[in-house]
């Protein structure tokens, strides 16, 4: 099992105070990260303040750092650690100028980046970045998205015309260093289950109850190989959220306390039982959620991708990451 960390580029109001993140904390997790052992780090991508941030939060502007930037950041003060973003919201980045930032910053990293993508929480988010866009299907604009990167990454001279997008003999270069690039899709619905199996070499929802999860790794492995690729070729990599307690009530009353919370409810339309977020995240004493890794690796996941460590201030989320990262990390 691969343990990940997500950096803070897009959390606060979300699960932080704001403010919560300065500049210099991203290299201070970063390091950190890289000396207890974990895989890699990884950023979220949010434009502007979600409606019911606002709300909670009148008067006061969540800081939003662009996380390839970040990424780029970390690259140069690290040299083992990989880094990713979790997610990039594809529709609302023009295919040819990601591939070339993506390109660029897994030359610079010496083959460390890895680019996660997805359709975005919060269309109004989408919608205040483009509202001429408000005919658009995400859904659709993230298909054709995923399609132009698998050329541009691969050939060298390409052409694509689609709905939304379209350029023409494009030459791209440099490529990425890896081969083939590791391109992560998000999301847990069945599309993105489908665009995974076709285009990504991870797949990387939220957390879902555990039968959810079997079932859609096993459909998963299934339209994997039926799509003609080996059917372990995509990284079962779901992100969750920890919190550590020297029990389990505490561990669930801090998470139950923290701003992670509220951020749940605004992503109901999602489908996910609230009741579960307890059970299906890594929430309790550190052998309760050992046993949960357990289980994970039982039904086929490879990875607990991006981690989210809900906190109130940086040197809480500090202590949760090497709490998990000297205790929990090891055993697996």
């Amino acid at each position: 099992m691969k343990f990940s960390i997500c950096l803070p580029t897009g959390f606060e109001g979300l699960m932080h105070p704001i403010p919560f993140a300065e500049p210099e904390v991203f290299l201070r997790l970063a390091r950190l990260c890289e000396s207890l052992g974990y895989d890699s780090v990884w950023g979220n991508d949010h434009i502007t303040t979600q409606h019911y941030v606002r709300a909670l939060y009148p008067g006061q502007v969540p800081r939003y750092y662009e996380p390839i930037i970040v990424m780029a950041h970390v690259a140069a003060a690290t040299s083992r650690l990989r880094l990713g973003t979790a997610v990039t919201v594809l529709p609302m980045h023009e295919p040819v100028y990601l591939a070339k930032q993506v390109a660029t910053l897994d030359q610079l990293s010496g083959g460390r980046f890895m680019l996660g993508v997805g359709v975005g929480a919060y269309r109004e988010e989408f919608l205040a970045w483009n509202g001429k866009l408000a005919h658009a299907r995400r859904g659709d604009m993230m298909d054709e998205g995923l399609a132009a990167l698998a050329r541009l990454f691969v050939e060298p001279r390409c052409s694509f015309t689609g709905e939304y997008y379209a350029f023409s003999d494009i030459e791209l270069a440099p490529k990425p260093r890896q081969t083939p690039f590791p391109l992560y899709v998000g999301g847990h619905n069945l599309p993105a289950v489908e665009r995974a199996a076709r285009h990504g070499q991870g797949w990387l929802p939220g957390w879902r109850p555990l039968g959810e999860m079997q079932e859609r790794i096993r459909l998963l492995k299934e339209r994997t190989a039926a799509l003609g690729r080996d059917a372990d070729a995509v990284e079962v990599a779901p992100q969750m959220s920890v919190t550590l307690g020297k029990t389990q009530e505490a561990a669930e009353q801090r998470y139950m306390q923290s701003g992670l919370v509220a951020h749940r409810k605004s992503l109901a339309y999602t489908g996910r039982d609230l009741g579960q977020q307890t059970v299906a995240n890594l929430v309790g004493s550190p052998d309760v959620v050992l046993q949960k890794i357990d289980r994970l690796a039982a039904i086929g996941i490879d990875h607990c991708c991006a981690l989210m460590f809900p906190a109130d201030s940086v040197s809480e989320a500090v202590e949760q990451i090497e709490w998990f990262g000297k205790l929990v990390q090891p055993l697996h």
